[in-house]
């Protein structure tokens, strides 16, 4: 066995991108995880500079040069890998002196997709938190109130004459409006816990299709791309079918109403793993993620500056919307154990939600109430 395990068979079975470079930049090696991140196979990167493969004024290759000027190892986080071949990446960086060559980098490359996901994440719940702490006061101080204004209103309106009983009727309206606000941020208090059940979840994007085609969706294209491997997922099929519809709706509002084409996807992906922290002493469990469900539109896109509050309450540019729809998508994926991010570029917007699949060993009981410790 030790005659076939070789340097570049351990470089290549590492998750991390590492590259070798010269005194001119000119890439001498890539593993096999280099290859992934650029989208190109060895040999045409090996044809490349550095120069070429991301733009000259990027910040690696200004590590680099430093490295190689200094002749010690630098490291940088967070940094953005930019190219016209594929979208941003944030990577952190590791670049130190080649041993035995005179001027020679080797560079290791380390996504932060994940790691920026589970921030994204801890972020939604802290807001969707922050909902379920409000909506408990409101549901006290306020609906309590608005039903002694809506009585008062209801016996005012006995006493005056029909031609006047338009501002009655509207204090009535408004109140109910009011209460209807209230109620959907309840949602958010509501901390029962999930009884995990095995969820096909092509039937329940299919019951959504149909919803949404047979209703609010009329005028769009509907595309499925489904993986039929993938296994079932673990879950309340209630509350996904509310997630997904939920989105498919904000799609449908987002498309053209002409050319309007909204597509779901299923994948099976590996490696995504987060680990739930429970609510009793030492009580951990490691949570796989494997189901992949997208919902793409082509829509114009989502403002940049909108972006990172789109999971926080309130936010909408929606002239009647709430701004609670996504935040309740956010609770109910995290009360899942999953993850939900967004991209978003001019033409296509892309709710990407990662879940876990359905075991059938027991261990999802013991997850289910995991989560529900380290989300109180």
């Amino acid at each position: 066995m030790q005659n076939v395990i070789t340097r570049e068979v351990i470089l290549n079975s590492l998750p991390d991108s590492i590259i070798a470079v010269d005194r001119d930049n000119q890439i001498i090696f890539v593993n096999n995880a280099a290859e992934h991140l650029f989208f190109s196979g060895a040999k045409l990167l090996l044809r490349h500079r550095l120069e070429q493969l991301v733009p000259a004024d990027s910040p690696l290759v200004a590590i680099v040069n430093q490295s190689r000027l200094n002749k010690t190892g630098i490291s940088e986080y967070d940094i953005i890998l930019g190219s016209p071949k594929h979208e941003d990446k944030h990577v952190d960086v590791h670049v130190s002196p080649l041993t035995g060559g005179e001027g020679y980098i080797v560079i290791q490359l380390q996504e932060r997709s994940i790691a920026r996901k589970i921030s994204q994440q801890l972020s939604h719940r802290g807001a969707a938190r922050s909902v379920a702490g409000m909506a408990s006061v409101l549901a006290h101080e306020i609906k309590n109130p608005l039903s002694g204004i809506r009585g008062s209103a209801q016996l005012l309106e006995q006493e005056i004459p029909e031609a006047e009983r338009d501002l009655t009727r509207l204090i009535c309206e408004e109140t109910d409006r009011i209460c209807a606000l209230v109620d959907q941020m309840e949602v958010f208090s509501v901390n029962k816990p999930i009884m995990p059940e095995e969820v096909n979840i092509h039937l329940v994007l299919e019951h959504v299709r149909k919803l949404a085609q047979n209703g609010f969706g009329q005028h769009v294209t509907f595309r499925e791309i489904y993986d039929p491997s993938i296994p079932p997922a673990r879950g309340d099929k209630g509350q996904l079918i509310q997630v997904f519809l939920n989105l498919v709706k904000n799609a449908v509002e987002a498309v053209p109403k002409k050319s309007g084409e909204v597509t779901i996807t299923t994948a099976f992906r590996h490696g995504v793993r987060v680990m739930m922290v429970g609510s009793e002493a030492g009580s951990k469990e490691r949570m796989d993620l494997p189901l992949e469900i997208c919902v793409i539109d082509n829509g114009t896109g989502i403002a940049d500056d909108l972006r990172p509050y789109l999971f926080d309450p309130f936010v909408t540019t929606k002239s009647s919307g709430t701004g609670l729809g996504l935040p309740l998508v956010a609770k109910i994926i995290g009360d899942h154990g999953g993850i939900i991010e967004c991209d978003s570029t001019r033409d296509s917007t892309i709710f990407r939600v990662l879940l876990p699949s359905f075991s059938p060993d027991g261990k999802d009981k013991k997850a289910a109430k995991d989560m529900q410790g380290s989300s109180s």
